[in-house]
C-alpha cells in the first residue's frame, strides 16, 4: 500500500474512533484528529533527518497513538487492522491505568524503549505537540507537572532522534513561560 493510502486509511479511522467521543484538544474546541496530524507532520519532517527511518510505521503509530488510552478501540481491533507490530507499539505507547499515577509515564517510557526508534520518536513528537498554551484549567502545579513528564521523556529517550529531541527541548524551554517562575525550579 502506499504511504498517501496508508496515511487516508489510518487517519480515518482514528478520526471516527476519536470522533465517537466527541473528543476535543484539551482546552480547546477542536477535534483531536488535529493532534494527530500535528504529530504525524513531525514524523514526516523528523523523517527528512534519518537514513533509516520506516515512515510508514511511524505515520501510523502517530495517527493511533491514544486511541487504546482515549477510545473503546482493543488491541486485538489495531492488530487486525494494521498488524501487530502496530499495536505493540500503539501498546507501549499508551499509559497502564491499572498503576498509581507517577508510575505510568516511566512504565511506559520503558515498554517503549524495549521497542523500534519509530515508536521512540512517536513518544517525543507527541510531547512538542502537546506543549503548546496549557488549557485555562489547568493550575501552575498542573503545568509544572506537564513540563517534568516532559524533561523525564526527553532524558529516558535521548539518544534516539537527535532533531525530535532538539525539537522537544526547544519546547521545554517555551513551555517554562506558562509557568511561574518560583514553581519552575522547585
Amino acid at each position: 500500500m502506499d504511504l498517501q493510502t496508508l496515511y487516508q486509511k489510518t487517519i480515518k479511522f482514528a478520526g471516527i474512533k476519536h470522533a465517537e467521543n466527541n473528543q476535543t484538544i484539551p482546552g480547546t474546541n477542536l477535534p483531536y484528529v488535529i493532534h494527530l496530524s500535528n504529530v504525524a507532520m513531525e514524523i514526516l519532517i523528523s523523517y527528512q533527518n534519518d537514513d533509516d527511518f520506516k515512515l510508514d510505521f511511524a505515520l501510523q503509530l502517530a495517527l493511533l497513538h491514544d486511541i487504546l488510552e482515549d477510545t473503546a478501540t482493543t488491541f486485538d481491533e489495531i492488530s487486525k487492522e494494521f498488524g501487530p507490530d502496530v499495536a505493540e507499539g500503539v501498546a507501549a505507547l499508551t499509559k497502564n491505568e491499572n498503576l498509581p499515577k507517577q508510575e505510568r509515564m516511566p512504565d511506559s517510557l520503558k515498554r517503549i524503549r524495549l521497542l523500534s526508534k519509530e515508536v521512540r520518536a512517536v513518544k517525543l513528537a507527541d510531547r512538542i505537540t502537546n506543549l503548546q498554551v496549557p488549557p485555562k484549567h489547568w493550575d501552575n502545579a498542573k503545568k509544572k507537572s506537564y513540563l517534568e513528564e516532559a524533561r523525564l521523556i526527553l532524558d529516558t529517550l535521548k539518544g534516539q532522534n537527535k532533531f525530535l529531541e532538539e525539537r522537544l527541548y526547544s519546547k521545554i524551554k517555551e513551555y517554562e513561560s506558562y509557568i511561574d517562575s518560583e514553581l519552575i525550579n522547585e
